[in-house]
């Protein structure tokens, strides 16, 4: 028997991949799936593309959670705080997928979202959910915020070489991702006569990850006032998501930063660093992580990083943090193989 599993949050696409993840991972059982607008539809019906179509989404109840091991919350933002501390009081262990607890204080919560959280005391108690970084807080929690996206790919590619102190000044990140990322409520912005065949900015300096990136590099690097401009693109493709950061390099050492990224992810089974600049399509489907890394001549560090936005920015790594918190080989039930060339 394996342990017992929730979902809330299951119609969504996030939603969607834990659910193909758990159904496949060796020692997790799908024992609840819950939706608010979705509740009382069949599984079959949000997600026709996965197995075990009867099963139907029920409401987001607490109470009837009680008994599971492990619920993911893959919600929209505000929607994670009650039934999360709720599933915490009845000694069920919580992923929660979405932005409520990711941020370390009530004041970067109040700059970046505005007003007040539901439950301040809990801002900085929550471990940061990326293993690569932040593992050993991760194991044996009984609670984890799962980064977003954005900021996964980011602190990836900038977090080891601010740690080396080997980037200085103002970290520029340019990225892209596909349409999934924005989630799956209807919005005309997101139809596809406004997504295809072009490239759109959004969010241009206001971007609700921005602080997250910045918290992220600094509490693995310890770097006072990391600051980082970051504008966020849609593309038009379905899944995939792309970082590509600058930062002044002072030392101006090729060799010596492009180490730096090689023994920092030194036997990591999801983190790759590659001779050539990585493309999306290498690692859709796959909790993988794919860093480039080049130097140019003005002195400027330029690492990229791809990931799947809705696997290793989303449900792969959560399931990744549920193993190290349950106790499990932290690769269990997480694809590593691509399937486009």
């Amino acid at each position: 028997m394996g342990y017992r599993i929730g979902i809330a949050g299951a119609s969504g696409y996030a939603g969607g991949e834990l659910i193909r993840l758990v159904d496949s991972h060796p020692d997790l059982e799908l024992h609840y799936l819950a939706a608010n607008t979705s509740a009382g539809k069949h599984q079959r019906e949000v997600h026709p593309q996965l197995s075990n179509g009867d099963r139907v989404l029920s409401p987001v109840d607490v109470d009837a959670m009680s008994d599971l091991d492990v619920v993911f919350l893959a919600m929209p933002h505000g929607a994670s705080a009650v039934p999360a501390m709720g599933l915490l009081d009845r000694g069920v262990r919580v992923v929660d997928l979405g932005s409520d607890f990711r941020l370390d204080s009530a004041a970067r919560y109040s700059e970046t979202y505005g007003g007040e959280h539901p439950r301040p005391d809990q801002l900085g108690r929550w471990p940061y959910g990326l293993p690569e970084l932040f593992r050993e807080s991760i194991r044996g929690a009984d609670r984890v915020a799962v980064p977003g996206c954005y900021p996964t790919a980011a602190a990836l590619a900038l977090a080891p070489l601010a740690r080396a102190g080997a980037i200085a000044g103002t970290f520029v990140v340019s990225a892209v991702s596909g349409a999934t990322g924005a989630g799956r409520s209807a919005d005309e912005s997101l139809s596809f006569g406004a997504v295809a065949e072009g490239v759109r900015p959004y969010k241009v300096g206001v971007h609700r990850h921005r602080p997250e990136i910045e918290q992220a590099i600094a509490a693995h690097s310890g770097m006072a006032g990391v600051a980082v401009a970051f504008t966020p693109h849609l593309v038009p493709m379905q899944r995939g998501l792309l970082a590509t950061c600058h930062a002044t390099a002072p030392g101006g050492d090729a060799a010596a930063l492009r180490s730096i990224l090689d023994e920092a992810y030194a036997g990591e089974a999801f983190v790759s660093v590659i001779d050539d600049p990585p493309q999306t399509r290498w690692v859709v489907g796959t909790n993988r992580a794919l860093l480039g890394f080049h130097l140019d001549r003005t002195g400027t560090a330029i690492v990229m990083c791809a990931i799947d936005n809705l696997v290793k920015g989303a449900a792969g790594q959560a399931v990744q943090c549920a193993n190290l918190m349950l106790g499990l080989d932290e690769t269990s039930g997480l694809p590593t193989e691509g399937w486009l060339p």
